[in-house]
């Protein structure tokens, strides 16, 4: 097995090594050195000890990108607690949920996220802090109140001349432990709590930092949802441990304000989703390359590789001029843009996971990229196999073992042993042809997940459920229809008979779309009903032949 560094190491050896530089940012807010993030940690630690928080105990934490988000994820990590990313879109239902699902004893959110909680309906929390200062906003019990408050004073007593380089000790070194346990969904049921370990997320960090090179002097941009391990991950761990400053964005930019972090920042990744290099490769590239002047100079031999050179370059300086890698990831990439990315010279490469495996599971350096490819396995760390008797031609599914995967489901045995094959691969539900040099070329889903255009797992059955006990409504099938989502829904013939006089099934769909997207997360809402005349076609067993209306 390959030596793997837990990455908490990694952090305590950039932490002693750059204590008086800066460390995270939030993006025209406040400045964090590396000392003041190590003693926030000690401080928080200090807390939670005093509250009589345990090793292994789960700590939710749940709010927009910001220093105090990863800080509270550090400190869980530091503590030998469990972190719960949740995603700050969800519902204050599903909040509390997970919290309960996931037996959780602290909560860190916002003040606005915190009025809307039903306290009396969770189970085990023990207190509510302030993600933003790190105050307690609500306690169970007065002592946990009084040890979360008295942080400072706990803190001042033990190091009255402040937290010196010798007080650090953050590393660990065994890796088998779970650290996170992370929530795609925030749907009730019977959630996904996928449980991923030290060695999980170390390797993901360790591929990265042996990958794409990272320097003490690199500055780097946190925008992807921090609650979802693609952000977590690659845009916050790796380069965290790898020493880049760190910028946070709150909320998701306007294009202009995109530009304006750039340009502020600078930064030497620009970690992304399809989506972003779409608004910006067909909002300004391609329009500039498609004008007939531009046609007659690129036909020219030479001179078009010049032109070409010199656009790449304009949208690298747009990008703030020191973007050295732009890795893609978390949904498909339409093809003419890749193609584009690629005739102008953008050091892109997209990338392949999930969030069982913490969550890479294919990457290259974009020198080494094939076009229409998401990357091979992670060499040293991971294997990839497509189950196709001809795995270069036909699609079967992707499958992968490795230290990069997932010790299982949260309290869900079901889900564990349908994730796995007999041999002890994971299941990906994707279906892909690999060739002969390792590169992976996705072909479908075999499972009905869809991925919205900014890379957040969408689970329609879970919707339907939802959408099927509306009025009127009988069954549905939710799809993706270009960046939207849309439910093609078959009424309850005697629900429609019996609407009262001056009703309309019209007037009901547009209370039933309003209904529906109350109880929904913006980025999983439906856009649109559209009602099938006659019914779904069904199987023998009586479910939708969902594949007639994908």
């Amino acid at each position: 097995m390959v030596e793997i560094l837990h990455y908490l190491n990694r952090f305590q050896k950039v932490t002693l090594d750059k204590w008086e530089r800066q460390a995270m940012s939030d993006f025209e807010g406040r400045d964090f050195t590396y000392a003041e993030v190590a003693a926030e940690i000690v401080k928080m630690n200090l807390a939670f000890e005093s509250a009589g928080i345990e090793k292994g105990d789960k700590i939710a934490i749940c709010g927009k990108n910001s220093a105090h988000w990863g800080m509270a994820f550090l400190s869980t990590a530091v503590y030998d607690a469990v972190a719960v990313p949740i995603l700050y879109d969800f519902t204050p239902e599903a909040i509390i949920d997970l919290c309960n699902h996931s037996d959780s004893s602290l909560l860190f959110t916002d003040i606005r996220t915190f009025t809307k909680l039903d306290m009396d309906k969770a189970k085990l929390l023990r207190a509510v802090i302030n993600i933003d200062d790190f105050t307690c906003l609500w306690a169970r019990e007065e002592r946990c109140g009084k040890a979360l408050n008295g942080a400072e004073e706990a803190f001042h007593n033990k190091y009255p001349d402040g937290l010196k380089k010798d007080d650090v000790h953050f590393g660990k070194d065994f890796l088998d432990s779970i650290e996170v346990i992370n929530y795609t969904s925030g749907t009730t049921g019977s959630p996904k709590g996928i449980m991923l370990t030290g060695r999980n997320l170390s390797t993901n960090i360790q591929f990265a930092i042996e990958t794409i090179r990272v320097t003490y002097d690199d500055n780097s941009i946190s925008m992807l949802p921090l609650a979802h391990m693609y952000g977590m991950t690659f845009e916050y761990l790796y380069t965290f441990c790898g020493g880049s400053h760190i910028f946070f964005v709150s909320r998701t930019p306007s294009p202009s304000m995109l530009m304006a972090v750039f340009s502020q920042v600078k930064p030497y990744i620009l970690i992304t989703v399809p989506l972003v290099m779409e608004k910006i490769i067909k909002g300004k590239v391609i329009p500039t390359l498609e004008k007939p002047a531009v046609k007659v100079i690129t036909r020219i031999p030479l001179v078009n590789k010049l032109f070409y050179k010199i656009v790449g370059r304009k949208v690298l300086k747009a990008l703030g001029g020191k973007v050295r890698e732009i890795p893609i990831g978390g949904a498909p990439l339409n093809r003419q843009v890749e193609e584009t990315m690629r005739k102008i010279g953008l050091p892109y490469a997209v990338g392949y996971g999930m969030t069982e495996c913490a969550p890479l599971v294919a990457y290259v350096p974009y020198n080494m990229s094939a076009l229409g490819s998401c990357g091979r396995a992670m060499s040293k760390y991971s294997e990839v196999r497509i189950d196709s008797y001809v795995p270069d031609k036909v699609p079967g599914e992707i499958q992968v073992r490795g230290t990069n995967v997932m010790a299982g489901y949260y309290k869900n045995p079901e889900a564990n042993t349908a994730a796995f094959t007999e041999d002890g691969w994971l299941r990906t539900g994707d279906l892909g042809i690999m060739d002969r040099e390792g590169n992976i070329f996705i072909k479908g889903r075999s499972k009905c997940m869809i991925l919205s255009s900014n890379g957040q797992n969408i689970y329609p059955e879970e919707i339907e459920h939802l959408v099927n006990n509306l009025p009127c409504i009988n069954e549905s099938v939710v799809v993706g229809r270009n960046h939207i989502l849309a439910a093609i829904v078959s009424l309850n013939a005697d629900a429609v008979k019996s609407l009262p006089e001056g009703s309309s099934i019209d007037d009901v769909m547009a209370g039933n779309l309003e209904k529906i997207n109350k109880s929904l997360p913006s980025y999983s809402q439906i856009a649109k009903f559209e009602i099938l005349e006659g019914g779904f076609v069904h199987t023998p067993k009586q479910s939708i032949k969902r594949t007639l209306y994908s």
